[in-house]
């Protein structure tokens, strides 16, 4: 098997998180996968500081130097994935950079989010969708993922999405409840959703592991048998 017969598949990470860090995170992933696909892990555009009241608009005191986010819900600067409204500070420079990532490292068969990384994936989906970005792509992996409730946001998912996608929810994930991840799963079309019972994880037990499997299986042999 040469290189070029694997999946790529881009890696988004979470709200606060870097590549690095999330490729920690998947490493049991990415060894169950590693025969059919090569992951590619990038940071977010934004570096996040951390605010001492997350209503304040004054910014504390940084304490970490490599933790990044896609885009910003609050005018401070910080992110929440419940929050109702706000705005979406530095979602065109996240999609400016998604693009030159693309460009640079792509082609990508697909992509795969953890929270806010997987609210990302499934805006690029719909920007896809909608012919509205350079990027193509064949399928996406979210995880623990939501609808942005960002008021820019709000125009998007006006449609049934048909790419294949793969939905991770946990049923104790207190930081994006089940609900938020299956009204996502309801945006596409026949989408292949799993249950784990875990909380705000990427998890990776057996019974999981063998779910990934054979999602992806099925898009390495689309690509290598067509």
């Amino acid at each position: 098997m040469s290189a070029d017969d694997k999946l790529k598949i881009l890696a988004l990470h979470g709200y606060r998180q870097n590549a690095d860090i999330f490729k920690k995170i998947t490493q049991p992933l990415l060894d169950s996968l590693s025969m059919w696909v090569k992951f590619v892990y990038v940071n977010a555009p934004h570096e996040v500081f951390l605010v001492d009241d997350p209503d304040n608009l004054d910014f504390g005191e940084k304490v970490c130097k490599k933790q990044y986010g896609w885009f910003f819900n609050r005018d401070n600067l910080t992110n929440r994935g419940i929050r109702n409204g706000g705005p979406a500070i530095g979602f065109q420079e996240t999609v400016r950079s998604i693009e030159s990532i693309f460009e640079t490292y792509g082609p990508f068969d697909g992509i795969l989010g953890f929270s806010q990384g997987a609210c990302l994936a499934a805006l690029l989906c719909d920007l896809q969708h909608r012919g509205l970005i350079k990027p193509k792509f064949n399928f996406a992996i979210i995880i623990s993922g939501f609808k942005s409730k960002c008021l820019p946001h709000m125009k998007y998912f006006s449609d049934i999405i048909s790419l294949p996608t793969m939905h991770i929810l946990g049923d104790e994930d207190e930081i994006i409840p089940n609900e938020m991840s299956a009204s996502l799963a309801e945006c596409f079309e026949e989408p292949l959703i799993c249950n784990h019972t875990g909380g705000h994880i990427v998890p990776t037990s057996p019974e999981q592991i063998e779910e990934y499997q054979k999602f992806v299986y099925t898009h390495y042999l689309s690509k290598n048998l067509s």
